[in-house]
Formats: structure tokens, sequence, C-alpha cells
């Protein structure tokens, strides 16, 4: 895979760190019932349905370890998250860091309009959706570059709250990120990984995100996943996650190996 490097001052032994990093889109609002584009002018409160659906991803995930938590400072998915810290029991007194670089994409003057409009703009335009930048929007590569922002300075913040505090010299790896079985179960893949990382975001967001970890690290797919299914949008309360293997050597830190755990779960909300 291609190596990715990021600069961590005064390092100056070779230990690597695995941890597992979940994303949750947030619930449903009444915008997504009814077929309306959010992005990031409309801040929009879950529904009953959406606020239902976040205490399933809750109860789901009640027995999973979390060390971090990342979420995007608009209100849906602020909601989410706070939703599946209440019932985490693992969560009490963990600090929910917000952030707007986990925005959702600006859809510029398609906000606020159907989601058919903007279909129909981008087939107008000869183009896919999604992927489509109506005017005014971010652009795919904007958003990439944004999630980027946010990759980086979560690593930042992995290393100096579970690295540094392990001691020089000494490897923090628990498992190689093939080693745990995927069985079905809330806690695949991260069963004896020392750290663990909730990020609550939107749709089109972990869309480009997904679209990064697979294109520009090389990510595999797991086994018999359907690529194009990979490339929808995750549903509401959509799960996806990956294990990260990272390498500090001397003043930097880079990725050295990658998986996905799976993408898009939903058991929780299925009936």
């Amino acid at each position: 895979m291609r190596r990715v490097s990021y600069f961590v001052p005064h390092l100056h032994s070779m230990t690597e760190l695995t941890f597992g990093i979940t994303f949750v889109r947030h619930g449903e609002t009444q915008y997504n019932k009814d077929g309306v584009l959010q992005g990031q002018t409309i801040d929009s409160d879950l529904s009953e349905i959406g606020l239902q659906q976040a205490e399933a991803a809750g109860r789901y995930l009640k027995d999973v370890k979390f060390h971090n938590v990342f979420v995007s400072s608009m209100l849906r998915a602020r909601q989410t998250a706070e939703m599946i810290l209440k019932h985490n029991s693992s969560c009490s007194g963990l600090p929910m860091t917000c952030d707007p670089l986990l925005k959702e994409v600006n859809f510029g003057i398609a906000e606020g309009g159907r989601m058919q409009d903007m279909k129909d703009m981008a087939k107008a335009a000869g183009q896919s959706f999604p992927g489509y930048t109506p005017p005014e929007g971010e652009t795919q590569e904007q958003v990439k570059e944004r999630f980027k922002k946010f990759w980086e300075k979560m690593l930042q913040q992995i290393q100096s709250e579970h690295w540094l505090d392990r001691g020089e010299g000494e490897s923090a790896v628990a498992v190689t990120p093939e080693a745990s079985p995927v069985e079905g179960k809330a806690d695949d893949g991260v069963k004896g990984v020392p750290v663990h990382v909730l990020v609550v975001g939107h749709g089109a967001y972990m869309w480009v995100a997904m679209h990064y970890f697979v294109e520009e690290l090389h990510c595999p797919l797991p086994e018999g996943f359907d690529k194009t299914r990979m490339f929808s949008v995750s549903p509401n309360t959509g799960l996806c996650r990956f294990l990260l293997t990272l390498r500090k050597d001397k003043d930097t830190v880079h990725s050295s190996g990658i998986h996905c755990v799976f993408m898009h779960r939903a058991d929780h909300i299925k009936k």
C-alpha cells in the first residue's frame, strides 16, 4: 500500500500501534425522510425515527469499548453520538470532541432542495451522482482534503494520548489487522485492540472518506463484499469499521496497514 506519513515531533524510536475506528452516520431527520438535502446550512435535529435509530445503535454498541469519540459539530450528529454514549458501558466521563472538519458536504445552491433535483442537475451536467458538485458547493477533492485534515489531527491526538505513555521502544500492537474473526458481532475486529475510536458524521462525507481509504490507502474490502455497495451512501446509523496499523520512525508516523472489518452494517435497525 502507499505509505502515508504524518509529522510527529520528538519521537526517536520505532514502535507500532494498531487501532480500530468505527464510523457511524447520524440518525434520520425529517429532511432525510422527505428527500431534502440538508448539507451545512440546515442544522436539523433527529426525527422520532432517528432518535429510535440512534438508541438502537447505542444498545448495539453498548459493550464495545471506545477510547476517543469524535463528532461532527452539527446537531443531528451530536444527538446521535450522545445517544450512543448514554448506552455505552465504557464511555462514562469520556469527552466528546465536536469537530467542524466532520461537517456534512456543502451542497451549495442545492441545499434545501430535493435530492432528486440534484440528481437531475448531475444528469444534465453529464456527471454521476453521488460525486456531482452543484454550483457554490464543495468539490469531492475539497471534502477529501477536509477529511485528511481531520484524519491527521486525530492521529496526532491518538499518538499523544495512547502512544507516548507506553514508553520509548514499547510496541503497542495487540493484534494484526486481519487477526480477529468477523462473526457478525458488535465487537468484530476490535477484540483485544488497545485503542478504538468512534466517529459520528454524515452520509456524503463518509462516502468521500471511504473512497479515500480504498483508493488512496489501498484498503482491501471484506471478502465477498460488493464494491458497488461500498460506494453507496451508508444508511442512517449505518456502521463502517476499519483497523489501521501506524508505525512511528524518528519524526514521522505513517500507516503501515489498513483493513476493512465491515461496511454499512445496519443489523441494529433491521426489522
